[in-house]
């Protein structure tokens, strides 16, 4: 029994990235969608399909054969939630990163949040 898949899919991603592997498929969940579909449009992976009811496929992106992705933080977890206000949302390495923020408005980044005055749980970064 998995008790946090949304670190699962991180450290998924995490792990094909450093292994050089393209494709990962995991099983489905609308919040993994929404998180893959931020990372596809901020750059970090390639492609984002919704294979069956049952799994995702992602497509990691690589650079000059390196991967884009070099580090994967799971923020807040299920024993320990962490929220910012719009005043302490983190800025990520320099604005060289992003942090997925689930506010009331739905998942965005920190960019995102800060343009829009809102405050959320931090559910993770990614440089």
């Amino acid at each position: 029994m998995m008790t946090d898949p949304i670190a699962d899919m991180l450290t998924r991603i995490r792990n094909a990235s450093s292994a050089h592997k393209e494709a990962i498929v995991l099983p489905y969940s609308n919040v993994k969608y929404v998180i893959a579909k931020i990372l596809e449009k901020e750059g970090y992976l390639a492609r984002v399909e919704k294979k069956n009811e049952r799994e995702l496929g992602l497509t990691v992106r690589f650079s000059a054969g390196e991967p884009v992705i070099h580090e994967v933080k799971r923020i807040s977890k299920p024993g320990r939630r962490v929220y910012a206000t719009r005043e302490e949302l983190p800025t990520v390495l320099s604005a060289n990163g992003i942090a997925i923020i689930s506010t009331s408005q739905g998942m965005m980044t920190n960019v995102e949040a800060k343009a829009r005055s809102l405050g959320g749980e931090v559910m993770c970064e990614i440089y």
